[in-house]
């Protein structure tokens, strides 16, 4: 069973791999990282890692049995004393279609209340997305309005939010 793990210096192999075999398919519907984030992966990594220490963000992997990673789930833009961030998510192609990310969405959001003390999440998702965008909704995000395409890497597309109270 894939297990929600904080992400640590030790994920990085892994999570270069998961980037790299799923480029293509990511670009598809989110804009493509670009050459240089692969190049200096390691380097942006750390910087992550760094963030993530000082607070900024929180972010997580699903990883399978055999180190893998299915998956990444983070919490950006976190503001403390607003109780708010920004909820991005990522999952390979092949564990798509079972409910991989409806499932670790409705976990993270727990997480950000447990962990993180924060009481509301906003998503934007591209309209061309469906899929994010059904995974949000069974997640219990509702659409809030449009997300301006310098969001999305210049795609139209939506914001969405969830108000995180009722899992307290």
């Amino acid at each position: 069973m894939p297990e929600l793990m904080r992400l640590h210096v030790g994920h990085c192999p892994a999570v270069l791999a998961f980037e790299s075999a799923n480029r293509a398919y990511f670009a598809a519907s989110v804009s493509d990282r670009g050459d240089a984030y692969f190049a200096d992966f390691t380097g942006r990594f750390d910087a992550l890692l760094a963030e993530q220490e000082a607070g900024v963000c929180a972010c997580y992997v699903l990883v399978a049995a055999d180190g893998a990673v299915l998956g990444r789930f983070n919490l950006v833009d976190v503001e403390i004393e607003q109780g708010t961030a920004q909820l991005g998510y990522r999952v390979a192609r092949h564990a798509t279609g079972r409910g991989v990310a409806t499932a670790t969405v409705r976990r993270l959001c727990r997480l950000a209340v447990e962990r993180h003390g924060l009481r509301t999440l906003t998503a934007a998702v591209a309209r061309a997305n469906a899929a994010s965008r059904r995974v949000l909704v069974k997640a219990g995000f509702v659409p809030v309005g449009p997300a301006d395409p310098a969001d999305l890497g210049g795609r139209q597309g939506t914001w969405y939010r969830r108000d995180l109270v009722l899992l307290r």
